[in-house]
């Protein structure tokens, strides 16, 4: 791929705005990027933790598994997002998947170049670390949300949470384009696949949503409880 299209993909990369000609221009030198067809994995657990992802084009999943085998999702990310951030945390090696939920695009830094970057850009350094906390906020949620709420409850928040990231209006309704299973949705939910179909058959029935391969239409999100 062209460089000049590379550094088109990082100038308008929302963690790296306000860099300068000659930070981007390192950034842009030890950045590789590629394309990574659906389904395909990033990095597996207990690998080494050596680079950090921007994502410029489709969806990543990231998790990892129970000590059972079961496969346990922490987030889907989408464009304009980074991942694989724990490695500037003094991570060695990798507990968490990172896959292809789409065709996506990344770019690759190696931790050690994001650090000096860091380094010398406080403001960039600061972002990176609100980024980490509201990360940590979000799990510390969710484990709430397994502990204190019901299956229906934690289902129907994630609906909301989608369509508040990644939904887009279509009149008064909103439309969420999503590859997720109904596993995935139980992975998130820390629910069974059964649980998770039951839950959206009777959402369906109820007019609360519509649902088709790879969509789902919420008709009133206020009334989605």
């Amino acid at each position: 791929m062209a460089e000049e299209s590379k550094l088109w993909y990082l100038e308008n990369f929302n963690l790296l705005k306000g860099l300068d000609k000659q930070d981007m221009e390192y950034v842009e030198k030890n950045t590789t990027m590629r394309n990574v067809e659906r389904g395909k994995y990033i990095y597996f657990p207990h690998e080494p933790s050596s680079a950090v992802y921007f994502l410029k084009k489709g969806r990543i999943k990231i998790g990892s598994y129970s000590p059972e085998g079961r496969q346990i999702i922490k987030a889907i990310l989408g464009k304009g997002e980074i991942f694989g951030e724990l490695s500037l945390t003094g991570e060695g090696e990798r507990t968490d998947f990172a896959q292809a939920l789409d065709d996506s695009l990344i770019c690759a830094l190696p931790f050690t170049e994001m650090e000096k970057l860091m380094e010398r850009n406080s403001s960039l350094g600061l972002r990176v670390t609100k980024l980490i906390g509201l990360r940590l906020k979000r799990m510390e949620r969710r484990l709430k949300d397994v502990i204190f709420k019901d299956a229906r409850t934690r289902v129907i928040d994630l609906i909301k949470e989608m369509a508040e990231t990644h939904g887009r209006k279509v009149g008064f309704e909103i439309l969420v384009d999503h590859n997720l299973t109904h596993q995935d949705i139980a992975n998130l939910t820390a629910t069974s696949r059964q649980t998770v179909t039951t839950i959206l058959n009777d959402l369906r029935e109820k007019d609360l949503i519509y649902l088709r391969r790879k969509k789902i239409l919420i008709r009133d999100i206020d009334k989605l409880e």
